[in-house]
């Protein structure tokens, strides 16, 4: 018999064969067949059939497993939780958007910024980020296995250390095992930013672009020029020139969060101050809230935040212009917002 390729027998293999049939084509090719390499009986075509259902159902699963991974249904796009235990209500946010792991890996090297604009006024008069959320935060970190956790501010009223120290932050930072740190002059550097409508250039503070995770943790209150401060008015804290900001909110925040992107967005919203903000100085215009906000969204946290104030996302220009150009959802209609009573 003419001998025959290995390919030539496959394809033939793969038709109706005959026991008798496979038997000389194996002798062709020179190998003595076994038992178990005979066919018995022509049923090739069912078991490719089998063969190709088992293997799509197992690559549909396959995908659908990693898709369940990556977006899992579970996983809220804004959480809002109220209650009066702060590290409590710290975890059910965290664990409402996916945990402390969606954002970072053990190792991680993390910064958090909150909002410590002055040195005289303590946390209950709601001009600085509430101590107690952020240490939460540095204690999540930490519980996850980050490297090290900073944490900073740019005050301009007094100077750094007091700041820290009087708004309550530092001790509560500390105790979490995290680090205050001052920002050093040294640490700006020039950045043009591509794509400005307004702010073309800032000396941003270099460790803010540069960490794994950034975690923007601005307090509401209420702002004499920009309306609100939120997180994206909280980024003003990362740049020297601030004032630079101010001809435009509308066009120079939204150009400035095209630079620093803080992966996360923790609004606090314990205690918010209602009017003469943004230092303050009378706790008649502080309203107990007990609300913190979460997203990786800035706008969209920012949007949901105006609630606290009785307002609409249309109350803050800046965020319809910062939705218009891909950085954030103002419009919460149709997202997934979980609101937690803790």
């Amino acid at each position: 018999m003419k001998p025959i390729t290995r390919r030539e027998f496959v394809k033939i293999a793969g038709t109706s064969l005959t026991a008798v049939a496979a038997q000389q084509l194996l002798s062709a090719c020179g190998i003595k067949p076994t038992a178990t390499e005979l066919p018995t009986e022509t049923k090739q075509p069912q078991a490719t059939e089998s063969l190709t259902e088992a293997s799509a159902t197992e690559a549909a699963t396959e995908e659908s497993a990693q898709n369940s991974t990556s977006t899992p249904a579970q996983t809220a796009y804004l959480a809002a939780v109220r209650g009066e235990k702060i590290e409590e209500m710290v975890r059910q946010g965290l664990k409402a958007l996916g945990g402390m792991e969606r954002f970072m890996k053990p190792g991680a090297d993390v910064i958090i910024k909150p909002n410590i604009c002055v040195a005289y006024n303590t946390y209950e008069y709601a001009s600085t980020t509430n101590p107690w959320v952020v240490g939460a935060l540095v204690k999540l970190c930490i519980e996850s296995g980050a490297k090290r956790v900073r944490v900073m501010d740019f005050p301009f009223g007094g100077t750094p250390d007091q700041a820290y120290r009087n708004s309550g932050i530092q001790e509560q930072v500390e105790a979490a095992g995290g680090s205050m740190e001052i920002m050093s002059g040294l640490k700006y550097v020039k950045k043009a930013i591509d794509g400005a409508v307004s702010l073309k250039q800032v000396e941003v503070y270099q460790d803010v672009l540069t960490t794994d995770l950034l975690i923007n943790v601005p307090i509401a209150k209420n702002h004499s020029m920009a309306r609100l401060t939120l997180g994206l008015k909280n980024l003003m804290g990362t740049i020297l020139d601030r004032e630079a900001i101010h001809p435009s909110f509308e066009k120079n925040l939204s150009d400035l969060a095209t630079l620093v992107k803080p992966q996360l967005t923790v609004i606090d919203g314990i205690r918010t101050l209602m009017a003469n903000g943004p230092t303050g100085g009378s706790l008649d215009d502080v309203k107990l809230q007990n609300t913190l906000i979460f997203s990786p969204d800035i706008v969209a946290a920012d949007s949901y935040a105006t609630r606290l104030f009785g307002k609409t996302a249309d109350y803050l220009p800046y965020l319809g212009a910062a939705e218009k150009r891909g950085l954030g959802k103002a419009d919460l209609s149709g997202l997934k917002i979980e609101e937690i009573n803790v």
